[in-house]
């Protein structure tokens, strides 16, 4: 498998779908319920996607493709995971904060991952040991900086999961109080994109949706970042595996300990935390 000829047609592909993205978020969007979560997809999202779609059909035909909106198509060794507009929510209440991001993997390990911001044309792209490349050249990990009034911190849940889980109320609050600023941008990669850059010092996740996790996280791996799982233990890279395996902390490396003593900290305060009020009709 020739990973640089895929990085070229997944990067040309996403860019052709933020090109629309971009154009129809310029004007009315049409907004449809999805699932019974509160959640939404836009007419942009099923457009982007038979882009992506038809580009990647095209060039791998031999491949499985799961996408965010219709599921799974064909069968294969190699698994293309996409996500046509991560940040749907945003684009519904107009608020320009969106990308496309695809990923390729083998054995359920992504070895490729593109993300493409269609609001500023800017795409960051990785392949697996051969570096991430930015809108500039490679990445090669943001520079150290003093944080006197904390860390800024983004933070990204599953669809799944409960509002009133205990672990996430306490994560939260934590969070809260040793972050100077936390992001929740209903968009994860563009908070892994802006993590690989260096916009944002970390990233703390709960149980991530697969789709959007994997072109992230090794885009910032290449880039210099380190990701743990909760525990401080490796994290487990399997987008097969149970979504229990996907929460985790990232950063730069020196950062890292203290993100998992803010972990170890949410920890104590879920064991003492009253149940969530029940939201009245």
């Amino acid at each position: 498998m020739d990973l640089e000829h895929a990085r070229r047609v997944a990067v040309e592909a996403a860019e052709a779908a933020g090109t629309a993205l971009r154009a129809g978020a310029s004007g009315p969007v049409g907004v449809h319920p999805k699932g019974r979560s509160g959640d939404v997809v836009t007419d942009l999202d099923l457009a982007a996607e038979r882009i992506l779609l038809d580009r990647i059909r095209a060039a791998f035909p031999t491949h499985r493709i799961v996408a965010e909106e219709s599921g799974v198509h064909g069968g294969g060794d190699w698994t293309w995971l996409i996500d046509p507009l991560d940040g749907t929510n945003n684009v519904a209440i107009g608020l320009p904060a969106y990308v496309v991001g695809l990923a390729l993997c083998s054995g359920g390990r992504p070895l490729l991952g593109v993300v493409h911001d269609p609001v500023t044309g800017h795409t960051w792209s990785a392949v697996r040991d051969a570096g991430a490349l930015g809108p500039s050249g490679p990445l090669n990990g943001p520079a150290p900086r003093d944080l006197p009034h904390g860390p800024v911190l983004a933070w990204t849940q599953g669809y799944g999961v409960a509002r009133d889980d205990p672990a996430v109320r306490s994560l939260k609050m934590t969070m809260e109080v040793r972050a100077r600023r936390v992001l929740q941008l209903w968009a994860p990669l563009l908070s892994w994109a802006m993590l690989a850059r260096g916009d944002i010092d970390g990233m703390i996740g709960y149980r991530a949706e697969a789709v959007d996790l994997p072109a992230g996280a090794l885009i910032a791996q290449e880039a210099g970042l380190e990701i743990r799982a909760l525990d401080g233990g490796p994290f487990e890279e399997d987008v097969d595996g149970p979504r229990e395996d996907r929460s985790f902390v990232a950063a730069r490396p020196e950062l890292i300990g203290d993100l998992l003593a803010l972990v170890a900290e949410a920890r104590v305060l879920a064991a003492a935390l009253p149940p969530a009020p029940t939201a009245h009709a």
